[in-house]
């Protein structure tokens, strides 16, 4: 059984750089541009959490800290 990651992002913290999105090893993270946080920025948010293998890649290049990874075999 392959390992799936779990994530969870602070939303309102979040300042739309976009580093999570560029180095997500599988492409599954965006930035919602239709949906901003009360500071104005895009959040992000995922298209298949399924596909998520819990490198937390996302959460290392985030520079605010706001991505949680938790890893469910």
């Amino acid at each position: 059984m392959p390992i799936k990651g779990y994530l969870t992002f602070e939303s309102e913290k979040c300042k739309g750089c976009g580093l999570c999105v560029a180095f997500c090893p599988v492409k599954i993270l965006y930035l919602d541009k239709n949906t901003l946080n009360q500071q104005g920025y895009p959040i992000v948010k995922i298209t298949d959490p399924d596909k998520c293998i819990g490198c937390a890649s996302c959460a290392l290049m985030c520079p605010d800290s706001i991505i949680t990874v938790e890893v469910k075999n």
